[in-house]
């Protein structure tokens, strides 16, 4: 027998998350440990079952589904947005905050089962109508290491620091996520600037926020 899974489900469209409880319960190794119609309610059952996976619409009430994963700290539960939006913009934020499935709610109904046990696996699901997203990353992420190949003298402390560097943090706010003193941070972000050969106060914040949509991959 596998594993049973616990989960939890938000989303603000009662009919459509009745009918995916329907469908995820025809799997007895999947249990529905709680559901919710908003993103606050959605982080506070994170906070207080730590399910193994929480399914989460991007869109709803009081906190949206990015919302709730930016506020998570540190938590084991992996997260699947579920959407109705085929955008490449909010694919590549759910990406860069580390989400592992991404399904379309007009194809849940296929997906959502294969989907829980990939993610479960730690691998991705990405519904199949927005895997070009992915290809368009992926592409992105190659063209970026393959115009700064220096890119991969950093070490993976460095990657992340440049990764906050992306998000706007300051050093201050980095050296707090990390548990380091900011001078530890600034010292960081000069060996960064110098392998990537950027010169000047502004062109390491430059580079970053530019590449935002690919340095999480890194």
């Amino acid at each position: 027998m596998e594993k049973q899974l616990e989960i939890i489900m938000a989303d603000d469209h009662p009919i459509f998350r009745n009918g995916l409880k329907q469908i995820i319960e025809t799997d007895k190794n999947i249990i529905i440990k709680g559901e919710c119609d908003n993103g606050l309610k959605a982080f506070e059952l994170i906070e207080e079952l730590t399910p193994d996976i929480a399914l989460l619409d991007i869109d709803m009430p009081k906190m949206t589904g990015l919302e709730v994963l930016r506020k998570l700290k540190d938590s084991k539960t992996k997260i699947i947005f579920l959407t109705m939006y085929a955008e490449e913009d909010i694919f590549d934020e759910a990406m860069n905050l580390g989400v592992k499935g991404y399904v379309l709610k007009d194809s849940a109904v296929n997906d959502i089962i294969k989907c829980i046990w990939s993610v479960w696996e730690d691998n991705y699901f990405i519904s199949p109508s927005v895997s070009n997203f992915a290809v368009n990353r992926r592409k992105r992420l190659n063209e970026l290491k393959s115009n700064t190949p220096s890119l991969e003298n950093l070490t993976q402390t460095e990657k992340r620091i440049l990764k906050f560097i992306s998000e706007n943090k300051t050093s201050k706010e980095i050296a707090r996520d990390l548990f380091l003193s900011p001078r530890t941070i600034e010292n960081h972000r000069t060996n960064i600037s110098n392998k990537l050969n950027l010169r000047g106060s502004h062109s390491l914040i430059k580079f970053a926020i530019e590449n935002k949509s690919v340095l999480s991959d890194l």
